[in-house]
Order: structure tokens, then sequence, then C-alpha cells
């Protein structure tokens, strides 16, 4: 009986070990395997751990008692706690899902040989305790206590040892991280030169840079549409916005075919940009917005000012004939320009491509763009948001510039569709959806509540778990949110009790009422009563921000 319960607590060791490690490393994963956000999520809710220290402490006191029947009793609640923990780490539908990349592969490769020191070390405890048992009777009399106190020691460390791996599982993961940091180094070095090499191969290739808080994706969307007019285009796909990000798109999928690279560039943390622009050397940028986002991680508005207009100090550096263009809608970049020749998009006086007779529709909108040289082209687009104008505007502006004709991009114009997942018009019967759940910041969330106000005749449904990465101002921004809400929704859907506390707050505040505003734990929940709400006309429900599991 003995040999099989401890085949089956064998095999219910491993299999937690297998699928917990496999859960921490996807959160790392999801975390960009940056340590602070690693951390945020070990630290936001800290009941998911009740189990491995019932575990680490249930390992102790048995490891303390030795092979009495109490010892015995505890070894099987521990037993116990091991398949609950199998229960717990059983793999979910995840929203984004585990990608098992060469980098998780090696970071297993470590987990496995920190596992087997972990083993090694505790199984020459307990046979070197075994030998320490049978020398007392050998030994002499006056020395029975020696034997007994290195015996004892040495079985406690033995499992101790097992009960430390499962215990501290979640450090474990973020040990490796650490532990691998030189050989990951090394390998981006590789791929960095290399996709260097390839750019040096391709000297008529004109780079150009795109960054800003907010619609940079969208914006390297839209220009690759109008550039694809006249040039042969590559850009970086979806969100691909980080060092690596560029070095696989260039790597993968840049041919000497290709004419122009629209290369975006993303940013958490101060001089990320100038990471990015080390490796390409754009010859242009636009930059889309100056805003607080990843409040977290840059601390400042200051940094991220900083941090984006590193584009344009590239741009400059490179060559004095570049182009930089930026929003000049924005007021943090009006405030804070310090480079020179650059040119301005948007719908103020002060812009140099500016968009007038803005009109919108459920469907889109029209304007007029002006360019410096005083020549007005009108446009249509299939847009939603005043943003999505300026947005435009400025890859209009770019493509002109560049020598595209406005008759050319009239039509490119009439063919440019959303971005994945921002303010993305979805219809199904008498419901529209606005999917804006990429990612939100203050301002994007308050695009996107206009946008939402647009549609007078219809039961207007906002479904959010609100934003992140905001730091000290988070719930600030959050509260703030929640009243902007208050102004535009019919009804409000919270998606997390916890997180969405200041929202709820706010909206209460601006006088919304709670028999309309609901809280969801989870997005399934939330999306089941969005259709579920019997409006008795048109619904159109935003959903803003959709957090990835890492958050929840």
């Amino acid at each position: 009986m003995n040999t099989i319960i401890s085949i089956v607590y064998l095999i219910a060791y491993i299999a937690v070990v297998i699928l917990g490690l496999r859960h921490y490393t996807h959160m790392l994963q999801l975390s960009s395997y940056q340590f602070q956000g690693y951390f945020r999520y070990l630290k936001a809710k800290p009941q998911r751990y009740g189990l491995h220290v019932g575990y680490l402490c249930l390992t102790l006191i048995t490891a303390f008692l030795g092979s009495n029947r109490l010892a015995r009793g505890l070894r099987l609640l521990s037993l116990v706690f091991l398949v609950f923990l199998i229960f717990q780490y059983i793999p979910k539908k995840a929203k984004k899902k585990f990608v098992v990349t060469k980098r998780i592969q090696r970071l297993f490769v470590t987990y496995l040989i920190l596992f087997l020191i972990f083993v090694g070390l505790s199984v020459f405890f307990f046979v070197t305790s075994k030998e320490a048992a049978a020398g007392i009777f050998l030994a002499t009399k006056n020395n029975v206590s020696n034997f007994t106190v290195e015996t004892n020691g040495k079985r406690i460390a033995a499992y101790s040892l097992l009960g430390i791996f499962v215990g501290f599982m979640p450090l474990i993961t973020a040990l490796a991280n650490l532990i691998n940091k030189p050989v990951e180094k090394r390998v981006n070095d590789w791929f960095i030169h290399d996709a260097q090499r390839m750019l040096k191969e391709h000297p008529g290739l004109r780079i150009i840079g795109i960054t800003g808080s907010y619609g940079k994706t969208s914006v390297k969307y839209y220009l690759w549409t109008l550039l694809s007019e006249g040039f042969r285009v590559l850009m970086t796909p979806e969100s691909f916005n980080t060092p690596m990000g560029v070095v696989r798109t260039i790597r993968e999928q840049l041919t000497p075919m290709h004419e122009i690279f629209i290369c975006e560039m993303g940013a958490r943390h101060v001089h990320d940009i100038k990471e990015i622009t080390d490796i390409v050397h754009p010859d242009d940028g636009m930059l889309t917005s100056i805003g607080p986002q990843h409040l977290e991680t840059f601390h400042s508005i200051e940094n991220i000012v900083d941090t984006k207009l590193e584009l344009f100090d590239a741009v400059q550096e490179k060559s004095s004939q570049g182009l930089k263009f930026a929003n000049g809608d924005n007021e943090l970049i009006r405030n804070n320009i310090r480079h020179k020749n650059v040119i301005l998009y948007g719908s103020s006086p002060a812009c140099d491509y500016r968009a007038s007779n803005v009109k919108f529709t459920s469907d889109g909108a029209s304007f007029t763009v002006t360019a410096p040289n005083g020549e007005t082209a009108d446009f249509s687009m299939k847009l939603l948001g005043e943003h999505n104008v300026t947005n435009v505007v400025g890859a209009i502006a770019m493509a002109h510039t560049m020598g595209i004709p406005m008759s050319k991009l009239k039509m490119a114009v009439r063919r440019i569709t959303p971005a994945p997942h921002r303010q993305e018009l979805k219809k199904h019967g008498n419901i529209s959806i606005i999917d804006d759940a990429y990612n939100s910041n203050p301002m994007g969330a308050k695009r996107a509540l206009d946008t939402l106000a647009k549609f007078e005749d219809s039961v207007k449904i906002l479904v959010t778990p609100g934003m992140v990465e905001l730091g000290d101002k988070e719930a600030e921004y959050n509260k703030e949110f929640g009243k902007q809400a208050a102004e535009v929704a019919d009804y409000i859907i919270l998606v997390g009790t916890d997180h969405t506390k200041p929202i709820k707050e706010g909206a209460l505040e601006a006088g919304f009422s709670e028999d309309r505003l609901f809280v969801k734990e989870a997005l399934k929940e939330a999306t089941d009563l969005m259709y579920e709400i019997d409006a008795g006309k048109q619904k159109v429900i935003l959903l803003e921000n959709d957090l990835p599991d890492n958050y929840l």
C-alpha cells in the first residue's frame, strides 16, 4: 500500500511541477519576460498561492516528525494539496495562447536543470541520512545523540528541498528567467546583427518609423494602404513594435523587391524608441500622439515625451532631408517639438496638412484636406471617430509628400479598413459592436466614448475592464473614465470586481443609475449580459479594452 501511495505521490508531484511551471511561464510570456509585469501579476492576487504555502508547510512539518503515524497522515494530506494544485493549473482557454518559442524551450531546459539540482540534493541528503541511521547501530552509546541529530537534519533537508521547489514555484520561473538573461541577450544580439546586415544589403530601402502613445498601429495600416498606390511596401505586422518584433519582420519578410519599410515602434520604458532606431536607422518619422500611457513604467509624462521624440532625433541624425510628421492636434506634441522642419497634420489652423468640413455618419466620415501648397481634395472613409480623421490626414500628408497625387489617394482612402480591435465596427442584425479592445489609455477611452455618443438613436452599452499600467494615477484615470461613461452610456457592464471599483465610483458620482450598472467577473458573463439586455431598438456596444490573462 505504501508503495502505491508513493508512486501516486511522485506522479502528482511531477504533474504539479510541469503544469505549474507552464502556467507561470505563460504569465511571464504575457509580461514580455519583464520582471515588473510578472511580479505585478504575482502580487495582484496572493490567495493564488495558498495551496503552495500549505504544501510547503505540510512538507516541513512531516520532515520534522519523521515516520510516525501523524507524519504519515500529514503526508497523505500533502498529496491532497498536490491534487488540488493539479486542478488549479490544468490549462484553461486563454485570450492569448501560450506559444512554445525557442525562448520558452530554453526556459524549460533551465527549469529541468534547477529541478535536477533540487532532486539531486534531496536524494543525496535522504541517502546519507539512511547511512547515518545505520551508523547508529555501530556507534558507541555516548555518540548516539550526535548521529540522531545528523540523521534528522539530513532528512529534513531532503524533504524541505522538494517542498521548496513547489512552495516557491512562481519564483522558480523568475529565477530561470534571470539565469537565462545573458543567453537571451547573446541570441538577440545575433538576430539584431543579422537584421542589420540585411538592411545594409538594401541600400535603396526607405525606412519610415512610426511611434506614438496611441494611434501608431492604425496609422501604420493606413499609410501602408496609401503608399502601396505607388511603392512596394513592407510593414511590421499586427503590433510587432518591439526590437525583436521589428527584427523578426526584417529577417522573415524583407525582400529585394521592397522599396519602403514602415516600422512601428512601441515603448514602455525610457529609451525604448532609441533601441529600435539604433537597429533600423529610419529615414523618415511620424509621431501620432503623446499622452498618459504606460505611466507605471515611464513614471512621468516628461519621460514619455523625451522617449517618443527619440524617433525625430534619429531621423535628424541620419539626414537633414528626412521627413518628420507630427499630429498637430496633440497639445503635448505642439508644446514639446524641438526639431526643425516638422510637418504638422490635423484639424487645427496651425497644421500644414489640414482637415476641414468634417462630417460624420454611423458608417464613417467625409472631409476636405488642404495641403501646404494650397491644393485641396475631398475624401470619404469608412472609419469611425474624429481621431481617425486625424490619423488618415497624417497618412495622406506623408504619402502626398512622397509623391502620390491626391487623385490617387482619394480612392485609396475609401478602401482603408480599421486596424483590428481599434474602433472596428461590426454589425450583427440590430446590434452594432465597436471593437476597441486592443488596449486602452485615458485619451483613447475618451475618444471611443465620443464615437459611441454619435449613435444618438440607439441604446448605448459600454463593456470594459478599465485601464491598466497607469501607475499611481490609475485609479484617478479610471474614476474619470467612469464619469465620462455616465454621460454617454445607457448601460455600463464592468469586467472584474476589484480593478473596476474606481470606474463604478466615478459613474455613480456622476449620477448614473445603479440599476443600469453591472459588474461581472469574466468577459464571457459580460458579453452574455450585453446581448440579453432588452433595448427595444438598435443597440450599439462599445468593447473598450480587453485585459490579457496576466491581469485577471
